[in-house]
Formats: C-alpha cells, structure tokens, sequence
C-alpha cells in the first residue's frame, strides 16, 4: 500500500497520478504489495528533516528513510515478519523541486518523477557515492523513469 501526504500548499501537485507511477515503480521491481510511505512538503519542512538525520542545516529535494537500512544494492528483501513489507518511506520538497534549486532536466512533473525514483533506490539500497553505485543507481534510475514516462 502506498500513502502519499501532501502537506504544502503552495504548488498544485496531481498526488493520485503520482500514486499511480509509485504503484508502477514497485511493480517493475517485484514489490507490489509492500508498503512505502511518501510525503510533500515544503523546504522548511524538509530542512528539519535534513539537520536532524544528515546534519546539514540546508532544506533538500529528497530524503529517504529505509524500513531495511542494511539492505545493499541489488539485494532482496528477505520477508519474514509481515513487518518486513515496508520499504520505507521517503520526503520530498516539492518547493525545492518545482523551483529547479539542482537544475535537473526536464519539467517540473520530470523532476518529481526523478524524485520519486531517486528515493525508492535509495529506500532500496542504493547509493551515488562511489562511481560504480553512481553507474549501477543511475541504470536503475533510468529503466524505472521509462516505465513511467
């Protein structure tokens, strides 16, 4: 099950269609019954977030919480308890991604798409950091915005 919270109000947002691209997400990667969370919010909002769990005092486009944080890229999630069925959940600014603050490509419902990917491989293991996750993330990334472009 997917819950979207949408608590800002400034930028008008089809949060039932980007539901729907989650829903399609999961499924292209085998995990159409697992719970994930997703909340829109604002940068003040987010800021918060950012401080208290990356100790950078600047808002974000995306965090990502991690129901399974010690799961590595590529692995599956191992379901033992009806618990284990969450993949997490994952914040997004939508002030900070329809104001473009990383230039990403694209429009602005592009960017939310690249948002909503880019954190469910993060809720999946992955990571940007060294260059091969960079190249392994950004191949995953890139099959999961086809499915929903």
């Amino acid at each position: 099950m997917i819950t979207i919270k949408n608590s800002q109000r400034r930028i008008q947002f089809d949060t039932d269609n980007f539901k729907h691209k989650a829903q399609l997400i999961l499924q292209e990667l085998g995990y159409q019954e697992f719970e994930l969370g997703i909340w829109l919010t604002t940068d003040q909002t987010i800021q918060r977030y950012n401080k208290k769990f990356r100790n950078k005092n600047k808002p974000t486009d995306v965090l990502s919480f991690p129901y399974h944080p010690t799961l590595q890229a590529g692995q599956r999630i191992t379901v033992t308890e009806p618990e284990d069925m969450n993949l997490g959940d994952i914040i997004i600014s939508v002030p900070y991604v329809y104001e473009n603050k990383h230039n990403l490509e694209g429009s602005f419902n592009d960017r939310m798409n690249h948002m909503l990917v880019h954190g469910i491989c993060h809720l999946l293991g992955y990571d940007h950091i060294e260059d091969q996750d960079f190249e392994a993330m950004s191949k995953l990334e890139n099959k999961l915005l086809k499915k929903i472009s």
